[in-house]
C-alpha cells in the first residue's frame, strides 16, 4: 500500500513537471542605456518593461489555446551605436518573440535594420528622429511624436505665446539631437524667430564654457538645446555663472527629466527652461496616475520620463500576440499594424509607416525643481 502511494505522489509530481515544462515561454527584449551618464534613463525604460511583463504574468495570458509565461530578456546599450547593434544582433539570435528599445535615435536607427533582417518587430517608445520610419520596416513602431512634432511645438511656443525674436541654438551631433535642432531651426524661421548663433557640442561633453560665452556676446532671447540631460544639466549651472539668467532655455524629450533639477544643482537657470515630451502628462494619460503609484512603489524614486512607454510597448507586442493566436513574429505582425490597443498612455494605433497616429504633445516648465506641465 505504501509503494502504491509514493508511486501515485511520484505520477503526480512528474504530471505537474510535464505541464509546467509544456508551458511555452515568450522571451521579449529589451535594451537601453542602463549603465553610463544616461542609466537613469535605461533604468526607468527597462522597469516599465518589467512592470509590464510581471502584470502580464499575473493576469495569466493564453496564447493560441496555451498559457504561456513571458520573459524579459534585457540588454545594454550603454547609448552607443555599436553596443547597440551588438545587443540587437543577441536578441535576435536567442529568438525574442518581440523587442521593446531603444532610447537613443543614434542607436534605434541602425538597430532596426537588425531588427528588420531577422524578422523581429521593435516598439520604441523614446527614440524620436522621424529618420527611423522611413525605411518602411514592417518591423519598426514608434509611440510617441516625434521630432517634427516636438521641435515644432517648441519653436510656436517661442514664437507665438513668449514672442521671442532670438534664439541660440547648440546640439550634440547625435542623430537625435541634431535631428531635432534642425526642425526647431526650420520652424523658428518660418515663424520669424532669427537664429543668431548655432554651436556644437558632444553627448560626452560637460564643459560649454567656451561656447556659452560666444553665444552671450550675441545677446539672444532664448538658447535651444539639441540633447540629453547629462549635458543640459551642467550647460544651465554654466549659464548661470556667465550671467545668462534671462535666456529662455529650450529643448525636447532628451533632458526633460525629473534628473535634471539635481543635475543642474538648484541653478536659477532651470526656472527658464521649456522642453517637449512625445505625449501627454501622466495628469492626462488615460491610466497614468494609477500607473505611476504602482511604479512608485516597485521602483521608488526611479521613474523619469519613457517607463510608461515602455509598460505599453510590453503589452502592445502582448496584444497582437493574443489577436494573432501566436507569438511567432511572422503570424503576429499583420496584427501589431492594425492595432487599436488602449494602453496606459493613449489609445495606441499605427500609420501605414509605422508612425502613431495622433500623437501628443506636452509642454513642461520647472517650478520650485519640479516638473509641471504647461498644457
Amino acid at each position: 500500500m505504501q509503494l502504491k502511494l509514493k508511486l501515485t505522489i511520484a505520477a503526480a509530481i512528474a504530471a505537474v513537471a510535464g505541464m509546467a515544462s509544456a508551458q511555452e515561454v515568450v522571451k521579449i527584449g529589451h535594451v537601453g542605456p542602463v549603465s553610463g551618464p544616461q542609466g537613469h534613463y535605461g533604468k526607468d525604460n527597462e522597469n516599465g518593461a518589467r512592470m509590464a511583463i510581471d502584470d502580464l504574468n499575473a493576469k495569466g495570458v493564453t496564447i493560441g489555446g496555451k498559457k504561456v509565461k513571458f520573459e524579459l530578456m534585457a540588454e545594454d546599450d550603454a547609448a552607443d551605436p555599436k553596443q547597440g547593434t551588438a545587443a540587437a544582433q543577441k536578441l535576435c539570435d536567442a529568438k525574442v518573440a518581440g523587442v521593446v528599445g531603444h532610447l537613443n535615435s543614434g542607436v534605434t536607427i541602425p538597430a532596426s535594420k537588425i531588427y528588420n533582417d531577422c524578422g523581429v518587430p521593435m516598439v520604441t517608445g523614446a527614440a524620436t528622429n522621424p529618420n527611423l520610419t522611413k525605411p518602411g520596416y514592417d518591423t519598426t513602431y514608434r509611440i510617441i511624436a516625434n521630432d517634427n512634432a516636438l521641435g515644432a511645438a517648441l519653436a510656436a511656443y517661442a514664437a507665438d505665446t513668449l514672442k521671442l525674436k532670438t534664439v541660440a541654438v547648440i546640439d550634440d551631433r547625435t542623430a537625435y539631437g541634431q535631428g531635432l535642432a534642425s526642425v526647431f531651426k526650420k520652424v523658428a524661421a518660418e515663424k520669424g524667430i532669427k537664429i543668431v548663433e548655432e554651436q556644437f557640442t558632444t553627448d560626452k561633453s560637460t564643459d560649454f564654457m567656451a561656447i556659452l560665452t560666444a553665444i552671450k556676446a550675441k545677446n539672444p532671447d532664448a538658447v535651444f538645446f539639441g540633447g540629453m540631460d547629462a549635458q543640459a544639466g551642467p550647460m544651465l549651472r554654466q549659464m548661470a555663472q556667465l550671467g545668462m539668467t534671462k535666456q529662455k532655455y529650450f529643448g525636447g524629450d532628451g533632458f526633460c527629466t525629473t534628473e535634471l533639477a539635481k543635475l543642474s544643482a538648484g541653478a536659477p537657470t532651470l526656472a527658464n527652461v521649456v522642453c517637449a515630451v512625445g505625449g501627454a502628462s501622466l495628469e492626462k494619460m488615460p491610466g497614468g496616475k494609477d500607473w505611476k503609484t504602482r511604479y512608485d512603489a516597485k521602483f521608488p524614486g526611479q521613474f523619469q520620463v519613457y517607463s510608461p512607454y515602455k509598460y505599453d510597448a510590453t503589452m502592445l507586442l502582448a496584444d497582437a500576440m493574443v489577436r494573432a493566436g501566436s507569438s511567432d513574429p511572422k503570424k503576429y505582425i499583420p496584427e501589431l499594424k492594425k492595432s487599436n490597443y488602449q494602453g496606459v498612455t493613449a489609445k495606441i494605433s499605427f500609420e501605414a509607416n509605422g508612425e502613431m497616429k495622433n500623437p501628443a504633445v506636452t509642454l513642461f516648465a520647472y517650478k520650485n525643481n519640479d516638473k509641471v506641465p504647461l498644457n
